[in-house]
């Protein structure tokens, strides 16, 4: 039990002993048990000592303060904590400067950002910036008692910790893991964990590709000041490939930019230097606009593979700028493409499109309701200068270059009735102007004035049952007139139509400007949800459109061509688990299934899962001369808190064969990351090649702000 408290300004006391002391600006506050000023100028304290100075805390069992020398003689357990509380030095024995700045302890240990911990039987604290240790053991891993050998550690003759520049330099260090010695370096250096950004060498990564035989990644971070650094990744392989990976960022007071890029030489392509660049970046501007732009280009159509960059196979370049508000939108965009597709011709692909586009919503008045104004231009330019279609059969010219200026408007209103029906009243029209040049079919100037107009009825009955489970059912009817104009227009921009539940009500299906849904039509659907109290949501839509006219201008995959179109069937659920089910299919009066697709995705705290299944006929108006048939399924399983497995696999029913798996396990807790995966692609082509891939990753975890720490592994008793 404490026999009495103090909780006075240590200064005061000093300065009333006698001269010399700390000024009493330099106030520091001491608690104890048992306060004693002694005749020879001293002050002892006794008993849960703690001192408070300049943001610093000492806790100490006795301190004893030497005015003449000036000097704090302190006995254990000792505990320093620092202003920031990022640096704790806890202690059995120490002589310390009054300010705490200088001394020596013994037996003391450094626990930085409560992650990094350095032992020693001595350290030495100068000038209050550096810490030496000699001999010393540094960890960020947990010691189970009965065994005291970390799961690894750096033994070093000497180590130097400078607070100022949160560095901390290793002599003569040996990296040891579960206490065998692995690596030896002379020199070390690494950030203290309070660091976010240091230069100096980071964690290996080890690589194994089926061309590239088996290689070492060693990366080098390089600050360029507080807004900008560079990562020089140089990469050697047991194939004898060499490749040199650089990644630039910089921060800007509106934005900022990263420019990743590769160069390499190997023995896929003898003597061809290749290589692969990509950049971005992000501006605030004036007035609420904002720039981006995305630059990309590589050497040739297999690199990105070879190298495990991407699996993308056709390169966008493009500029940007945009402004969102609540009621307008405005954007203008340039964009280059570059295929990598085997079966594309590059001259006959559109390599730059430009874009614009004004979206204005806006309320009218009396008339109530509310309405959209659209303003908008476009224009796509090809290499090649050939007026007629050639090899590729797809009915556009090799050599067509179109602009396009768009203007249109939308209204919709709705009420509601005394019954409960809601009657609502919409339409559009827009006007289209053509202009294409380098094609003998569709060249020349026209314009095309399209409109629409529909009336559709809703009728959303309400049942709740006596668990509390809520039911809705709606019937939709809408009636829809639309004139698609005049003029002959090539379809570029129109030929994947996808029928879904979110255009079944739609004026007009076609995605893009170059193909108005024309005609008299009936859209019929029925939609059913079911929400549970308990957490279980289920929803069903059912549709279908009947036509005046048959609608020749849908492909047959999309299912909405001819006079009635396929059945729409969709369905929804999800349950309290974490399990959630999604699924589509269009079909005929036979059942005979068009196009669908089941998606499935579980959650849980330990296993996650998800798995997809896409099916479409064969539609040469949508390029694809056989039917897709495609089998996607991933998950993940956390085996302990540390250890955690995933894969993934895609398989073709269609050609029945696997196109790729991927099995990964990484291991992580609170001082190690372990990152093992194996990819294996499955397929070939003329410019991709099937292949495996290891891919083996190892870091450190406690050193400057890298990659945050895991759970904390647990000890057995």
């Amino acid at each position: 039990m404490r026999q009495l408290t103090f909780a006075l300004s240590l200064a005061a006391l000093i300065a009333a002993s006698g001269p010399g002391g700390l000024q009493a600006q330099e106030t520091a506050t001491l608690v104890a048990d048992r306060l004693e000023i002694a005749a020879d100028n001293r002050l002892i304290a006794d008993g849960a000592v703690e001192v408070f100075y300049q943001g610093r805390r000492l806790t100490a069992e006795r301190i004893v303060y030497d005015q003449a020398a000036d000097r704090l003689s302190i006995e254990g357990p000792i505990r320093l904590t620092d202003a920031e509380g990022t640096t704790v030095i806890v202690s059995a024995q120490a002589e310390l400067a009054a300010d705490l700045t200088e001394g020596i302890l013994q037996s003391a240990r450094v626990v930085l950002n409560e992650q990094l911990q350095m032992a020693a039987a001595q350290m030495v604290r100068s000038q209050g910036r550096y810490l030496q240790l000699d001999n010393v053991v540094a960890s960020s891993c947990k010691v189970c008692a009965g065994s005291s050998t970390p799961l690894w550690e750096i033994r070093a003759r000497r180590v130097l910790h400078d607070q100022g520049e949160r560095q901390i330099y290793f002599d003569h260090a040996q990296l040891r893991m579960a206490g065998v010695p692995v690596l030896y370096i002379p020199r070390l250096r690494v950030p203290d964990p309070t660091l976010d950004r240091s230069s100096g060498f980071l964690m290996p990564k080890f690589t194994n590709r089926t061309d590239l035989g088996t290689g070492v990644t060693v990366p080098y971070f390089l600050t360029l000041g507080p807004s900008r650094d560079l990562t020089f990744s140089p990469t050697i392989t047991s194939a004898g490939a060499r490749s040199m990976g650089l990644r630039y960022r910089q921060a800007f007071d509106t934005g900022g930019i990263v420019v990743d890029g590769i160069i390499a030489r190997d023995d896929i392509q003898p003597g061809n230097t290749r290589g692969h660049v990509v950049a971005d970046g992000v501006f605030a501007l004036p007035k609420g606009f904002r720039l981006a732009f995305h630059a990309e280009a590589v050497s040739d159509d297999a690199f990105l593979t070879d190298y495990g960059i991407s699996e993308t196979d056709r390169l966008t370049n493009s500029i940007l700028i945009e402004r969102v508000r609540r009621d307008q939108y405005i954007a203008g965009r340039i964009i280059n493409f570059d295929t990598l597709r085997a079966g594309d011709f590059p001259s006959a692909t559109p390599y730059l499109v430009t874009d614009s586009t004004f979206i204005r919503r806006f309320q009218l008045g009396s008339l109530g309701g509310e309405g959209t104004l659209r303003f908008g231009t476009h224009t796509h330019t090809r290499q090649s200068s050939q007026a007629t279609d050639g090899a590729d059969a797809d009915d556009v010219a090799e050599g067509a270059d179109m602009q396009r200026l768009s203007i249109g408007a939308d209204w919709r209103k709705d009420w509601v009735t005394s019954s409960g029906i809601v009657v609502a009243v919409l339409g559009e029209m827009r006007l289209d102007t053509f202009t294409i040049t380098d094609d003998t079919v569709y060249g020349g100037s026209t314009s095309r004035l399209s409109g629409a107009g529909a009336v559709e009825l809703r009728w959303p009955l309400l049942r709740a049952g006596s668990g509390g489970a809520v039911q809705v059912l709606e019937p939709v009817a809408q009636v829809v007139w639309s004139d698609g104009g005049k003029g002959t227009i090539p379809n570029e921009d129109s030929r994947l139509v996808e029928f879904d539940e979110a255009n079944l009500f739609s004026l007009n299906r076609f995605p893009g400007s170059d193909v108005v849904e024309d005609g008299l039509r009936l859209n019929l659907g029925l939609g059913w949800t079911r929400i549970d109290p308990a957490g279980w949501t289920v929803g069903a839509t059912v549709g279908r459109v009947f036509r005046e006219e048959p609608a020749m201008a849908f492909s047959n995959a999309s299912g909405l061509g001819g006079s009635t179109s396929d059945w729409l069937v969709a369905l929804t659920a999800s349950t309290p688990d974490g399990l959630d089910l999604a699924g589509r299919i269009i079909a005929d009066d036979d059942l005979t299934v068009t196009r669908g697709e089941v998606i499935a995705e579980y959650g849980g705290e330990r296993v996650w899962a998800n798995a997809g299944y896409i099916w479409s006929i064969a539609d040469a108006a949508e390029s694809r001369t056989d039917a897709v048939s495609d089998l996607v399924i991933g998950g993940g399983y956390q085996i302990t808190p540390g250890w955690t497995a995933t894969a993934s696999s895609r398989y073709d029913f269609a050609s029945d064969s696997y196109r790729s798996a991927d099995f990964g396990l990484e291991f992580k807790n609170e001082c190690l990351l372990v990152d093992l995966s194996l990819s294996r692609r499955l397929t070939a082509s003329t410019t991709v090649r099937s292949g495996t891939t290891v891919d083996l990753s190892v870091e450190l975890l406690g050193f400057g702000g890298g990659t945050e720490a895991g759970p904390a592994r647990m000890c057995r008793r």
